[in-house]
This record gives structure tokens, C-alpha cells and sequence, in this order.
């Protein structure tokens, strides 16, 4: 430390004046600028001291403000509050009323619902009762339709069919002893029916042997071509069918000069007029009546009408003879009745006297009750307008009624 003390005295020493002099100078300088940023950074720290003053006064001032502000703001939302808690309270009382007014509708109407859908599903359990009534009555039918078609399928059993369908409506319709069936003619053919008419006029002949098979072709045909082939077979077997008909069953004075022609079905009936009209013309012009079974069922009600009227006839005379016994015993009970009415009118004469008498006894009764007796037993004489008492003796059992026989 002392070499450098000297070591730096000796530097100092070896300066020169005009140096030192100019580094006094340049220390001054220093030392009064270091003076000058003092005193400005002085200045800025006050100037910065007072903004900071201002600021926090403004701050204070401002923090007042909000304060006051957030007073009235909380003073208001106390307020609010309490007017929401009000509004809220009838709010919520009118939801709930609201409310429990809607649960006892809904409840109602749950209710109402619940019996309606109870009733609904009643009534469907009804219509799927009969639904199923019906099913199974479907199903029977297709049982007999599927039966129907094997009948009908086979050609023997078809004509069975239609000849069954005609016998029945034959005898629906007739009194036994009217009809015959499979009866043998003269000439050793044998129709399906005959029908025996009134007055001895021959039977009526009904045939029930319909071609089917040609038909059902028609039906089953493919095309247009098909169809009209066959059309014409069906018309050559209706044809030929007419023609022997018209030989076997129309016979002079053993059958009727007209013939009927069973078709067990309405709808092929209606098809045949429409659409097979010169077949239908030609069988009137054989004397061959084409019947459906309403049409036979309606000839047989004429028939039935008719041989009745000719029954009706025949026992006229024995009507008439009834009717006169009738006559007869009317007049008599006629006698009869008026003798009994006399025998009444005399007893009905005799119960009124009698029914006079007794009125009489019982007013002579009632005036022998009104007498008064005095205290010696004398009787109180009669007044004169009264009428002297009559002794009445009793023929109690003596009456009797008596019926006088004007015969």
C-alpha cells in the first residue's frame, strides 16, 4: 500500500500545471453537472411525487364515486331483489295453482282416456271376436269352395251337383206326390225331373245336365284366340244338348211341348244371355227354356199356385157343404143363446123384488128402532102422519128364487 501511495505521488509530481489545471476544470465541470441532473432528477422526482398525488387523489376521489355508486347499485339491487322475491312468490304460487289445475285436468282427462281406451279396446276385443268368428267361418268356406272345386272338377260329380240343386228347389217348392224324379218315359229315356201338372195335363220335363266343361274352357282360356275356340265348342255342345233334349224328353202327348234347361248358376245364366244370344234363340225355338234357379224357383211357385187352385176346385162342393153345416150350427147356438138371455132377463126380474123387499124391511126396521116407550110401558101413540105398523111375520127361509123354463 505505501509503494503505491508513492508511486502515485510521484506521478502526480511529475504532471504539469496546465494539466492539473485542466483537470481541475474538468472536474468542476463534472462535479456541477452531477449538481444539474441532482436538481433535475430533483424536479422529476417532485413533479413525479405530485402526479402521483393528483392520481391518487383522483383515485380517491374516483373510489368515492364508485363506492357511492356501489351503494345506490347494491341499494337497487336489495330493492330488485326484493320486488324478484315477491314477483317470484306470486310467480310461483300462480304456477303452482296453475299447476294444480292442470294435474286435476290431465288427471280428468288421464281418466276420461283411460275409460274411452278401455271401451275402445272393449269394443275391439268384440270386432276381433267376431273377426275371428268370421275367420273361421272363412276358412269353412274355403274348406267347401276347395270341396266345391274337387265336385266340380270331376264331370259325373258336376252333373251330380246341378242335378242335386235342381232336386232341392223341386222339392222345397212341391207337395210330395207332384214330382219324380229319374222316372222312365216311353221311349226308354229318363230326364232328371218331372213335374206333374194340374187337370191331367202330361208332366213337364227339367234337365239338369248343363255343359260345364266347355264353359270352364272359356274361363280358363289364355288369349283371345283360345277364348273364341272355345266359345265355339261350348256353342256345338249347347247346340247338340238342345237338339237332344228336344228328341228324348219332347214327346206327344206323354211330356209338355215346352222343356226346361237347369244352369246352376246365376252368373253363367246371365253370361249365356249376353253373350250366346243365338243359343238362347235357338233353344226357344226347340221349345227349351234356359232356367236359372230363381227363374226355377220362381216356375215352381207359379206351379205350386196353380195346382193348389185346382185342389181348391176339386173340393168346392165339400166347402160348401161344411160351410152350410156351419150355417146350421150358428142358427142353433144362435136359438140358444137367446133362451139363456131370457132365463137371465126372469132371474135378473127376481133378484129386484127381492132386492125391494129387504129395502122394505130394512126402512120398517129402522122405524120400529125410532119408537120411544114411556116409564109405564105404554107405547107412544103413532103420530098421525106416520102409517099404523103393520105385523110383519118373518118367513126368514121361506125365499126362494125361482127360474122359470120357457121351453
Amino acid at each position: 500500500m505505501t509503494v503505491t501511495s508513492e508511486s502515485l505521488a510521484a506521478s502526480v509530481a511529475s504532471i504539469s500545471p496546465a494539466m492539473l489545471a485542466l483537470a481541475g476544470g474538468v472536474l468542476a465541470a463534472l462535479i456541477l453537472l452531477v449538481i444539474v441532473l441532482f436538481l433535475r432528477a430533483a424536479g422529476l422526482r417532485r413533479e413525479q411525487a405530485e402526479e402521483a398525488d393528483l392520481r391518487a387523489r383522483e383515485s380517491a376521489m374516483r373510489m368515492a364515486e364508485l363506492l357511492k355508486i356501489q351503494a345506490e347499485m347494491q341499494g337497487r339491487i336489495t330493492a330488485m331483489a326484493e320486488v324478484f322475491g315477491a314477483r317470484q312468490s306470486e310467480l310461483n304460487q300462480s304456477i303452482n295453482q296453475r299447476l294444480d289445475g292442470m294435474s286435476q285436468r290431465m288427471s280428468s282427462t288421464i281418466t276420461e282416456q283411460t275409460k274411452s281406451t278401455h271401451e275402445d279396446l272393449q269394443r275391439l276385443q268384440e270386432r276381433l271376436a267376431v273377426i275371428d268368428a268370421a275367420q273361421n267361418n272363412i276358412q269353412t268356406l274355403a274348406k267347401d269352395v276347395v270341396g266345391l272345386q274337387a265336385i266340380l272338377s270331376n264331370k259325373q260329380t258336376r252333373g251330380a251337383f246341378g242335378q242335386s240343386r235342381m232336386e232341392t228347389i223341386v222339392a222345397d217348392g212341391l207337395p210330395m206326390g207332384a214330382y219324380a224324379f229319374q222316372q222312365t218315359l216311353s221311349n226308354g229315356s229318363r230326364p232328371d225331373c218331372t213335374i206333374r201338372m194340374p187337370n191331367g195335363a202330361p208332366p213337364l220335363v227339367i234337365d239338369a245336365k248343363f255343359p260345364l266343361e266347355a264353359w270352364n274352357a272359356i274361363r280358363d282360356a289364355g288369349s283371345p284366340e283360345a277364348g273364341k275356340l272355345a266359345g265355339q265348342q261350348f256353342r256345338r255342345d249347347m247346340e247338340i244338348h238342345i237338339r237332344d233334349i228336344a228328341e228324348k224328353y219332347l214327346i206327344q202327348g206323354e211330356t209338355q211341348d215346352t222343356a226346361f234347361l237347369f244352369v246352376p248358376s246365376e252368373s253363367i245364366f246371365a253370361e249365356l244371355h249376353e253373350n250366346f244370344e243365338p243359343v238362347v234363340q235357338k233353344a226357344h225355338r226347340a221349345r227349351i227354356v234356359i232356367v236359372s234357379p230363381s227363374l226355377l224357383m220362381l216356375s215352381i211357385q207359379v206351379i205350386q199356385a196353380v195346382l193348389k187352385d185346382q185342389r181348391m176346385r176339386a173340393q168346392a162342393h165339400l166347402i160348401q157343404g161344411e160351410v152350410a153345416a156351419l150355417m146350421d150350427d150358428l142358427g142353433r147356438l144362435d136359438e140358444r143363446v137367446r133362451k139363456l138371455q131370457g132365463h137371465f132377463a126372469m132371474a135378473q126380474k127376481d133378484i129386484d123384488m127381492v132386492v125391494t123387499s129387504a129395502d122394505k124391511l130394512t126402512r120398517r126396521g129402522a122405524k120400529i128402532e125410532a119408537l120411544e116407550f114411556e116409564a109405564g110401558g105404554d107405547i107412544r101413540p103413532a103420530r098421525d102422519d106416520e102409517a099404523p105398523a103393520k105385523s110383519v111375520e118373518s118367513r126368514t127361509g121361506l125365499l126362494k128364487l125361482r127360474v122359470v123354463d120357457e121351453e
